[in-house]
């Protein structure tokens, strides 16, 4: 087993509690799933999300889906003047026996936009 590294991101259409909760449950939910990871398997978790999404923490959505025993953080997304509006971002730490070029980063909606060298 290594430990490695997943990625995945999503846009809100909205800064609200419950599309912060919706969006970032469906993200984590599909990294998860999409990479066959098991509950176990997870290190720890930390989330970024733009200046404009301030309605709910990433991290309080994970804990509601069962993640609240798995270190979680949030931080602030970099106020870059070119960078995508109400993103939430994932940084996932995982042991695995895959190889890191089988890993499957997640990038949902507009946020698809930031890695459009990723297969869907």
């Amino acid at each position: 087993m290594r430990l490695l590294a997943l990625r995945g991101a999503v846009t809100c259409d909205e800064n609200s509690k419950a599309e912060i909760e919706e969006k970032t449950q469906r993200l984590v939910k599909e990294m998860l799933s999409r990479n066959d990871v098991a509950h176990d398997d997870l290190v720890s978790v930390i989330f970024t999300a733009t200046d404009d999404l301030t309605a709910e923490f990433p991290a309080t959505a994970a804990r509601a889906i069962g993640l609240g025993d798995v270190p979680l953080l949030c931080a602030r997304e970099l106020g870059v003047d070119h960078g995508m509006a109400r993103c939430i971002r994932v940084l996932m730490h995982l042991y695995t026996d895959r190889a890191r070029e089988a890993l499957h980063h997640v990038y949902l909606e507009g946020a698809r936009a930031l890695r459009d060298d990723l297969p869907e």
